[in-house]
């Protein structure tokens, strides 16, 4: 079986086990929790839980602060597909596991992406528990998921599914927009930043963390970044959120663990967890306006 046969399979299966016999349900927005922040799927009501373990080809996770289950249910009255962790390429995985999952959050019929993250601060005046919605990335992983044959069948959109596509706005700035709105509703500010990807699984070297510095980063983790490249290629809409869990090497006074990390993610988790109610009906009705633009179309 190929790879699009398996996401299929997978999608399908999903489906059939999110989808209530005696209703439909049509999940426009995915919503990917990363390290220490898996709790925010509790604000989900209805919800119907799918262990990874249960869905065929899908990859399990196996760090700490990333259960593995799927959650679909209602987000402030939205319909969406929440991924409690995710599986990272410094656990072994292929580029081609690792972003399976988003391949499948896109054969639902996901119009756009809210992908999480736990990150450390590398701009000064970041502290730890602090939200940063992205504006860019900068991939230094080694490697790029779309590396091989392109699938055309993964395009979702009459202009996604192409060989060579644009990244300008990889982050979708009206989305950010909505993010910043949204915080302000929670009675904080939302800044923008730059987060570079590394493979991992180590934290960087206080040099490193003064190159990345001089690129333009912000923050830097070991996540995202594969998941942008492909939900953009499918044509989804992304909106990235870190979670500051720590100081980069270099700028704290304290070695780096990653207990410190998954502690930092917790104590976050209400405000992103509110932050997320307030957003998704922003989302989903701007996502409703584009398809009724498209219908007159």
């Amino acid at each position: 079986m190929n790879y699009f046969d398996q996401v299929s399979e997978a999608a399908a299966f999903l489906r059939s086990r999110i989808s209530p016999p005696s209703a439909t349900f049509a999940p426009c927005i995915g919503i990917v929790l990363g390290s220490g922040l898996g709790a925010v799927a509790d604000a989900i009501t209805e919800p119907a839980v799918v262990p990874y373990a249960e869905i065929p080809h899908f990859p399990q996770s196996t760090v700490e602060g990333h259960s593995g289950c799927i959650v679909a249910g209602q987000l402030a009255g939205v319909p969406v597909v929440v991924m409690q962790g995710r599986v990272h390429f410094y656990e072994g995985y292929t580029p081609l596991q690792v972003t399976f999952p988003m391949r499948v959050l896109g054969a639902l019929g996901l119009r756009a992406v809210i992908l999480t993250n736990a990150a450390g601060g590398i701009e000064e005046g970041y502290r730890v528990g602090q939200l940063v919605a992205l504006s860019d990335h900068i991939n230094f992983m080694g490697w790029n998921p779309l590396t091989g044959p392109n699938e055309p069948r993964f395009g979702f959109t009459p202009d996604a599914g192409l060989r060579f596509f644009d990244m300008t706005e990889a982050y979708s700035k009206r989305f950010r927009d909505f993010a910043k709105e949204a915080a302000s509703g929670e009675g904080f500010s939302l800044k923008e930043g730059v987060y570079l990807a590394t493979p991992g699984p180590c934290f960087e070297t206080p040099a490193e963390v003064r190159a990345f510095r001089g690129l333009g980063a912000t923050l830097v983790g070991m996540s995202t970044v594969p998941e942008t490249i492909v939900a953009r290629h499918m044509g989804l809409e992304v909106l990235g959120i870190s979670c500051v869990t720590n100081l980069a090497a270099g700028l704290g006074k304290t070695q780096l663990n990653h207990e410190e990390v998954f502690e930092a993610g917790r104590q976050v988790e209400q405000r992103l967890a509110g932050l997320l109610k307030r957003l998704a009906p922003k989302i989903s009705a701007a996502l409703c306006s584009d398809v009724k633009t498209e219908k007159k179309q």
